[in-house]
């Protein structure tokens, strides 16, 4: 009813409340809580899957399965595609290797019934340590009667699994690709000296290769591989979520050597627990009552815009940067006015050197009888005088 609440599934409409998963998570959940209270206490042991759901590292686990699902079925089917063709061989040619132990129920008499008319006879020449009249054994050397039942019941554990080309399948898929080393490992070892000797080889080393290590091995990659991508992927997030502001998405970096740290930032400019309270405060608020901002941000809302986040901007970098630009346009200005004044006096000294020049043709100098000005000593012996 929390969850309903918090999430107002019902003021959704039906067909939202169908499509939330969530909703149907939490509604399975009551029903297994209602059978194991009216049906049977083993019900309430699958809550314990919540863990799984609540708990992101084995949600992986989980995840790492279903997210190539689809790659890990198809691998599957090669191994199914494979089991059926050794099974096929394994029918045509090696059908009497197919010899398992099987472990009967204790519930079966081991001994004939000496009781009913007829069997008398049979379980005394059977089981009796007499010895057998017409057989080329030697009397001297009696069977206990023990041993003949061990043995009666070591060949009764045993059966042929592969009479029908069904449990061929059954056998090389439940027995073959639980053991370590295929169907090898189960079946009957042959002699040297059979003639399908080398053949049961090559049929034992062609499964054990091509299925245990190469598919099953397959599908166990496809699962760590998976899993390993979607630990990098939470590790990813979580240092995203410590170097990176989840308002305005500015780095730690950005922050260094400013007036503000980050862990500053984070906590008083672009906290984002104040901005969810801000939003709950423009959806609880009654609309006549909105201020100027209270109202662009409502509308914001509304059509589902982001754009009233202060995306790569904080107040703190922006003042930061207006002082560094101020600083900039004072270095500036000293410089162009140490510029103005060295032109200034360049300029008078300019001015002082035409006039000197100038002076230097006066019609003084017209009766030396020389076009020639004279030389710089005599310029500034005219200047002295």
């Amino acid at each position: 009813m929390s969850f309903v609440g918090n999430c107002g599934t019902f003021t959704r409409g039906y067909k939202a409340m169908i499509m939330d998963v969530e909703f149907l998570y939490h509604l399975l959940y009551l029903l297994i809580c209602a059978l194991g209270l009216f049906v049977h206490e083993f019900f309430y042991s699958l809550l314990l899957f919540d863990l799984v759901y609540r708990e992101e590292t084995l949600l992986n686990v989980i995840k790492s399965v279903t997210r190539n699902g689809r790659s890990i079925i198809l691998t599957a089917v090669l191994a199914l595609i494979l089991v059926y063709l050794f099974s096929i061989v394994g029918y045509l040619f090696f059908k009497d290797d197919f010899i398992l132990e099987v472990d009967k129920l204790p519930n079966e008499t081991l001994l004939p019934d000496r009781t009913e008319p007829g069997e008398t006879m049979t379980g005394e020449f059977l089981y009796s340590d007499v010895c057998k009249a017409g057989s080329s054994e030697n009397c001297s050397s009696i069977i206990p009667s023990d041993q003949l039942i061990t043995e009666e019941m070591e060949e009764e554990n045993k059966e042929h699994t592969c009479e029908t080309l069904l449990m061929c399948i059954v056998t090389v898929l439940s027995h073959g690709l639980r053991s370590g080393g295929g169907v090898g490992d189960v079946l009957r070892k042959p002699s040297k000296e059979e003639p399908l000797f080398a053949a049961r080889v090559i049929y034992d080393l062609l499964f054990f290769f091509m299925v245990i290590i190469i598919v099953l091995n397959l599908i166990f990659g496809v699962i760590i591989d998976t899993f390993a991508d979607l630990r990098s992927e939470k590790q990813k997030k979580e240092e995203i979520l410590k170097t990176t502001c989840f308002i305005c998405g500015l780095e730690r970096d950005k922050f260094d050597n400013k007036t503000v740290t980050f862990e500053e930032h984070i906590k008083e400019e672009h906290n984002m627990w104040h901005y969810l309270c801000f939003i709950v405060l423009v959806k609880v608020k009654d609309s006549t009552e909105y201020t100027g901002p209270e109202s662009y941000v409502a509308e914001m809302i509304k059509e589902r815009n982001l754009d009233w986040f202060p995306r790569m901007r904080a107040m703190s970098l922006v003042s930061s940067d207006s002082e560094g630009e101020q600083n900039e346009l004072r270095n500036l200005q000293e410089k162009l006015e140490s510029t103005m004044k060295l032109v200034t006096n360049l300029s008078g000294q300019l001015s002082e050197l035409k006039d000197q020049v100038r002076s230097s043709h006066s019609p003084q100098w017209a009766g030396h009888g020389s076009c020639q000005p004279p030389g710089p000593a005599g310029v500034l012996q005219q200047l002295h005088g």
